[in-house]
């Protein structure tokens, strides 16, 4: 239950929200104008659930990034690697995309 709560606080402190609706506001309306450009534009009717949808994915998918970071970093503290570098944790396959070895 501690670990829940831990979680739910993370979704609504520090940023998460703010960053998560401006990705949500972005994408968003990347996604509307992409699947329903007819009907925003045109002739087509609107269906509002995806109009929902599209916003609300986009935002939970943000919130979940960022939860799952912190818990990645919780865990990483928690087995005493919090002298080492975000860089030092980083996945082998992202350091070789950074030209790292």
């Amino acid at each position: 239950m501690t670990r829940l709560l831990t979680i739910c606080r993370w979704c609504v402190s520090d940023g998460v929200p703010r960053r998560s609706f401006i990705v949500a506001l972005i994408v968003g309306a990347i996604l509307n104008l992409i699947n329903q450009g007819d009907a925003l534009f045109g002739s087509g009717q609107l269906n509002f659930i995806k109009l929902i949808l599209t916003f609300a994915v986009p935002y939970c998918v943000a919130t979940y990034g960022a939860v799952s970071f912190r818990l990645s970093l919780s865990r990483h503290a928690e087995m005493g690697d919090e002298g080492h570098s975000l860089e030092e944790r980083e996945p082998g396959f992202l350091r070789a995309i950074n030209g790292e070895r």
